[in-house]
């Protein structure tokens, strides 16, 4: 009954890695996906998109971090699978599921789902060139065109030797837009053997048993919930054990977005470390109404300064999530600040798989 925190490209990098896995609940986590063309990447550039590597491929939590790599090349994949494996690398996994268009237009990620047969020699190659004992997983979706590839490519994985298959439940086509289509990821878990995990609109507690119900998967990746909720995890591994743990507050969530700005200063560029911390604060404004309230704000910030000085002010006493309760019940919500009433909408969510 594994929780894997997704790979997020361009937003889950070793730092919120970092951050969430000392939070708790989260099982494995994935890196950013390595893009493989036709030369041989130096080690540089797994250190980067994997700085565990130097740690055995564990965060400081100690939590297991696999490396993914994205590419159409069988030949340079197996070759960048080696090359993981060397460097330490206790995991390789294969992306066929990024729906960017750019990525796509130049033969990655989910656009390959239109060849499984191409998916299986790449992964049959990877598989054959690292070590027996290091896993060989993949992620994809059910579809490129429409969801209705999902059961042809997991067969084409398993037969290339992948362990592990992730999928998340939807085409490249639907993007992102709920629902998620749970049932289809029931479907291609009864045609193959290998272990499937399921992907896409886990927001709360509620959601994530939903969806095991309907996928018929113990294990299960969360992305965007978790960096809405940082304590999901902990919260679905307390209801695994038929207890509760009490809900994050906003200080406690804030206080993980200043850490994580911090670390992010000796990463990046500054107009690079306001563009990421607007990311997840984004994101925080799906479990936290104080995110809501600072947002108007903070996106206009550019600067880390004046960013970090914004993600220190006071907040009113409220509960942070009376608009993202369990039940998911939409509400509208207003709060006070600087004299002025801030008027917004609750989240609403079907538990069915609707965000």
């Amino acid at each position: 009954m594994r929780i894997i925190l997704a790979p997020m490209e361009g937003l889950v990098d070793a730092p919120i890695r970092e951050t969430l896995t000392k939070v708790g609940g989260i099982d494995r986590c994935v890196t950013e996906f390595i893009r493989v063309t036709h030369g041989m990447l130096p080690p540089r550039v797994f250190y980067k998109y994997a700085p565990e590597l130097h740690n055995q491929s564990l965060t400081k939590a100690g939590t297991p971090v696999a490396v993914q790599l994205l590419g159409s090349d069988p030949h340079q994949m197996a070759r960048h699978g080696v090359k993981a494996a060397e460097l330490g690398a206790t995991q390789v996994d294969i992306n066929f599921g990024c729906p960017a268009k750019t990525v796509n237009r130049h033969k990655g990620g989910c656009v390959l789902m239109r060849e499984p047969e191409l998916m299986h020699e790449i992964v049959a190659a990877v598989r054959q060139a690292v070590p027996a004992h290091l896993p060989v997983t993949a992620k994809m979706r059910l579809g490129y065109d429409d969801r209705s590839m999902g059961v042809a490519c997991a067969q084409a994985l398993e037969a290339a030797g992948a362990e592990e298959i992730v999928i998340h439940a939807r085409s490249k086509v639907d993007g992102y837009k709920p629902p998620a289509y749970w049932e289809e990821i029931a479907r291609a878990r009864e045609a193959v053997n290998t272990r499937i995990i399921a992907n896409g609109e886990i927001w709360t507690v509620a959601d994530y048993w939903r969806c095991r119900e309907v996928s018929g998967c113990e294990d299960v990746m969360i992305g965007r919930g978790l960096i809405a909720r940082p304590d999901l995890a902990r919260q679905i591994k307390a209801s695994q054990q038929g207890t509760t743990v009490a809900d994050m507050t906003w200080p406690e969530a804030i206080a993980l977005v200043r850490e994580y700005a911090t670390v992010l200063q000796g990463w990046l560029e500054d107009r690079y470390v306001t563009g990421r911390i607007k990311q997840w604060l984004n994101f925080l404004r799906q479990g936290f109404t104080e995110a809501e309230v600072l947002w108007p704000e903070a996106r206009k910030i550019r600067q880390v300064a004046p960013m970090m000085a914004c993600l220190e002010q006071p907040m009113p006493v409220a509960d942070s999530r009376a608009a993202q309760s369990q039940d998911a019940v939409s509400v509208p919500v207003h709060v006070p600040l600087n004299g002025q009433t801030l008027a917004f909408s609750g989240d609403a969510r079907c538990v069915a798989g609707c965000e």
